[in-house]
């Protein structure tokens, strides 16, 4: 079993800054990629950034040039760096993960269970 587990989030004032975190654990045999999706109240869940293994990384229009995403693959982390935050970015937070359990079973798609970021003075 694949678990991810994010930390992190919270409040901030316009302008500032916060930074995610989330770790897979379990039974891991590789990772395709490892990202962040964002659902506000009302809206539909949508990406923020990802980062595909040995490939690209990409990002929401919305985020570009303010938000980094980062991974550690030794300990199959993946960060996210949100600077100059906007009001827009209040959501919750969650963690994905395109990940092989053993070797010979194919992906499978696994989620954090999500992480509250407030935009806000």
């Amino acid at each position: 079993q694949v678990q991810l587990v994010e930390s992190g989030g919270g409040l901030s004032p316009p302008g500032g800054s916060l930074r995610l975190s989330c770790a897979a654990s379990g039974s891991i045999y590789s990772i395709n990629a490892m990202g962040w999706y964002r659902q506000a109240p009302g809206k539909q869940r949508e990406l923020v950034a990802n980062s595909i293994s040995y490939g690209p990384t990409n990002y929401a229009d919305s985020v570009k040039g303010r938000f980094t995403i980062s991974r550690d693959n030794v300990k199959n982390t993946v960060y996210l760096e949100m600077n100059s935050l906007k009001p827009e970015d209040t959501a919750v937070y969650y963690c994905n993960g395109r990940i092989r359990p053993s070797y010979g079973i194919r992906e499978e798609e696994y989620w954090g269970q999500g992480t509250q970021v407030t935009v806000s003075s």
